[in-house]
């Protein structure tokens, strides 16, 4: 065997393994993700709509419309405009499920000036009316789809603009949200059956391993190193040995992180 064969045989192993992505966690795919057979879909991402099924478990959350008034300027980078559109999506379940439907139209504004930014307004525009209509009426659950069909309006043309590593910085900027509001809401009235629904420790492996194997571009921006690291963080504070019971400490660790990670997501 000569040594070009040797090298290719050694080298194909590595190039697969840098290859792989981590796996999303099953329960936070939708019908419509497993039927694009997931595994060749290299881009699918969790579902803003099944992360907040699993949150709403915990309700009431601790909802507060106080930072919308933070996306009245649209931020320069377009990781911040990824993670702030993810963050407002989730911001749109929020206030209807915890009876701030008056918000929808101002969260839906946002939401269209934020994906025109990224390039994909167009997509948005079929949905704006939808959420309107929806949050009058108070139907959360068509809201929920109609906020569902925008996240993955949005992940699609950003593919088509060959831009996906956005699509993930989204699905994490929903997630933060959420778990803010959540963990906040345990704190103040913990059971354990309800600080148990925080412990997603794969939720925090799949990001923290994602956003690393994102393009380098960005992957490394200091913003982006900064909250992997706090993500490795948040998985361990999720982790209890086993048959150990969370307590109100683990809770209050979890909610003070995610404040953290939710509030870079804002900026």
């Amino acid at each position: 065997m000569n040594v070009r064969c040797l090298f290719l045989i050694t080298l194909i192993p590595l190039l697969t393994q840098a290859q792989e992505k981590p796996t999303v966690p099953s329960d936070l795919l939708t019908e419509d993700q497993v039927r694009e057979e997931i595994g060749v879909n290299e881009f699918t991402v969790p579902s803003i709509a099944k992360i907040f099924d699993e949150l709403e478990k915990i309700s009431p959350l601790d909802y507060s419309s106080a930072h919308l008034k933070e996306h009245e300027r649209l931020p320069l980078d377009r990781t911040r405009l990824a993670m702030r559109l993810g963050t407002l999506i989730a911001d749109g379940f929020m206030a209807v499920q915890t009876g701030h439907s008056e918000d929808v139209p101002t969260i839906a504004s946002h939401l269209s000036r934020y994906a025109k930014a990224l390039g994909a307004g167009d997509r948005i525009k079929r949905h704006a009316a939808a959420l309107l209509e929806h949050a009058e009426n108070k139907d959360l659950q068509k809201l929920k789809a109609a906020l569902g069909a925008t996240q993955r309006d949005v992940e699609k043309e950003l593919i088509s603009l060959r831009d996906p590593d956005l699509s993930t910085l989204i699905s994490l900027g929903g997630w933060l949200q959420a778990l803010e509001a959540a963990s906040s809401a345990v704190t103040k009235k913990f059971t354990i059956e309800r600080a148990g629904r925080l412990l997603r420790e794969d939720i925090a492996d799949y990001y923290t391993e994602m956003i690393g194997a994102l393009d380098p571009s960005i992957s490394g921006l200091p913003h982006i190193r900064k909250m992997r690291n706090q993500l490795s963080g948040l998985r361990s504070a999720m982790t209890l040995l086993p048959e150990q019971l969370p307590k109100l400490e683990d809770v209050q660790e979890i909610s003070d992180v995610a404040t953290q990670l939710a509030t870079s997501a804002r900026k």
